[in-house]
């Protein structure tokens, strides 16, 4: 499905993020481990201070935002928000988990913030700009809605090369036949902004000032090769999707698969260790 077509693409992200919901629920704490360095980039680089009114966009389980509420405690609240109702769901339970009083939830697109102009201090966004269907209207409406002396604080996915945890599982689909390949750099996917450069483009187009971009690598690690495929399957709903329609013989051949493209990064023990990395980036109003 293609940019030419934006709503069935908009649509198709929703649908695919609502799916993936359950999947995040379960591993909350392995996707708190592995996006920690990120989150913690963000955090500090967001220059938080007691008072703020911060909004996290594409926030899913929230981690991001919910560091954000405690360095803005007293005073400050936290806007939490997600366009799967999923997700926000998630995000709720955790908050009540840390028992947090200053973070309100609601639903909103990325590409349509429903806030008002100039209405808050800090914004984070992890992992969410690339799945916008317009990241140039993304950015713009961040920028509306920041005050002036506002900051931008966001990380996207690094180049397919630099993430071969994220491409090994789908490789092993493709090379398998059971999916077509297909065009990593396309709108509204993981790398639709690892293009060199692309991120502080944008950011620049959008009226923002002081860009500075930079990479994080965060830990990706497991056990052993049934571990990563497991968690891959809960996290990924398209590769989960695909590998419950296959046959138990044709499950043993993709994790066959998986093993062999996932050998190099594999340790004498079994267990396995994928490099990964993020941009991390942070930009005034």
């Amino acid at each position: 499905m293609g940019a030419s077509d934006p709503q069935a693409l908009r649509a198709e992200i929703h649908e695919r993020w609502e799916r993936a919901a359950t999947g995040w629920g379960k591993r909350a704490d392995r996707v708190r481990e592995f996006g920690s360095p990120v989150s913690s980039w963000m955090i500090e680089h967001a220059e938080l201070e007691p008072g703020l009114r911060v909004l996290e966009l594409a926030a899913g389980p929230g981690d991001t935002g919910f560091l954000a509420a405690e360095r803005i405690q007293p005073g400050g609240t936290l806007i939490s928000t997600d366009a799967a109702e999923p997700m926000l769901e998630i995000a709720r339970g955790r908050a009540a988990e840390l028992r947090l009083e200053n973070v309100e939830f609601k639903r909103i697109e990325l590409d349509w913030i429903d806030l008002d102009t100039a209405s808050v201090d800090r914004i984070l966004c992890k992992w969410g700009l690339m799945f916008s269907v317009d990241p140039e209207t993304s950015l713009r409406e961040a920028r509306r809605v920041l005050r002036p002396g506002g900051r931008i604080a966001l990380a996207v996915w690094d180049e397919p090369r630099a993430n071969p945890w994220a491409t090994i599982t789908t490789d092993s689909l493709v090379e398998l036949g059971h999916e077509e390949p297909s065009d990593r750099d396309a709108p509204g996917g993981m790398f639709a902004l690892a293009r060199p450069g692309r991120l502080q483009e944008l950011l620049e187009a959008a009226g923002f000032l002081d860009v500075l971009v930079e990479a994080v690598q965060p830990p990706r690690s497991w056990g052993t090769v049934e571990d990563y495929v497991d968690e891959t399957r809960d996290l990924s709903s398209a590769f989960g999707q695909t590998f419950a329609a296959l046959s138990a013989e044709q499950r043993e051949q993709v994790t066959r698969k998986i093993a062999a493209l996932a050998q190099p990064y594999t340790t004498p023990d079994g267990s396995l260790s994928i490099p990964a990395r993020s941009l991390v980036a942070t930009a005034d109003a």
